[in-house]
């Protein structure tokens, strides 16, 4: 961790040691901002920044994961050495998980959900009028996914922070229970994007007065970890997205996009 200079843009990405991160961190930092790299496991997340740096690219490192209060609470501390101010926020970390598998499950909603929601919580005191945050989705957070019960409570554009806490946790119950298919629930993956979705639409309400713009971004099917070697899509095209999403959607809030696109919810 070194200080930052005070001018141009910073950046923060969250989960950004390879794939989609890295490569957004790289797409950012040509489109001149200075980037905070983080990761859950510091060695690979320094050897990423080192590779950036070496590349000619103004890169920092700090440790997070996402799932750590304490973690999150010693980037939050740290951040003003390492930025003047916060310009836009990536929540990018993520995890798949579509089967069956309680615990896969539960980590699932718990990283992708839970994480990205109290990083931005925690961050957004840093991010000033004009600033914006994206949160890095997919198709799969479509709510025609769910059951059609589910999916009106989702889609109420009324919908609060408790009530969508309150539709969260109902998911984790009928998962305990062993079968929340019955109750309308696709795979956990899609019902923590989903999720993080209507977070999105939820705080782009609140931030209108601060001036903040919050999206969620689908960079599509990619070739990553994640994705897998058949996917449609190459890591630079991905970024490419969520880099759009940072930077070139306009004055749009509360939406979902692909390649600086609105697409449906």
């Amino acid at each position: 961790m070194r200080p930052t200079a005070t001018d141009g843009p910073t950046a923060l990405v969250t989960g950004a040691n390879r794939g989609l991160g890295l490569e957004t961190c790289r797409q950012l930092v040509a489109q001149g901002f200075r980037v905070v790299l983080t990761s859950r496991k510091e060695s690979v997340g320094m050897a990423a920044t080192q590779k950036l740096n070496s590349e000619g690219r103004d890169v920092v490192y700090h440790q997070l994961d996402i799932t750590d209060g304490e973690s999150i609470s010693a980037l939050a501390g740290d951040l003003p050495r390492l930025a003047p101010r916060l310009d836009v926020l990536v929540n990018n970390a993520g995890v798949g998980s579509w089967g069956a598998d309680r615990a896969a499950s539960a980590r699932t909603i718990a990283v992708n959900y839970f994480g990205s929601r109290d990083v931005t919580d925690a961050l957004l005191p840093f991010i000033p009028r004009g600033g914006r945050v994206v949160m890095v989705s997919s198709g799969m957070g479509e709510l025609s996914y769910l059951g059609r019960d589910l999916r009106s409570k989702f889609a109420d554009p009324a919908l609060t922070r408790p009530a969508l806490e309150a539709l969260v946790a109902s998911y984790l119950r009928d998962l305990e229970k062993g079968d929340p298919g019955k109750a309308g629930w696709p795979s956990a993956y899609s019902v923590s994007k989903i999720s993080m979705n209507a977070l999105a639409r939820i705080l782009a309400r609140e931030l209108v007065s601060r001036g903040i713009r919050i999206n969620s971004v689908c960079p599509g099917w990619v070739r990553t970890d994640m994705g897998g070697p058949n996917a449609s899509r190459s890591v630079q095209v991905g970024a490419r997205s969520i880099v759009l999403g940072a930077t070139g959607v306009g004055d749009a809030t509360g939406g979902f996009f692909r390649d600086g696109k609105m697409i449906a919810w």
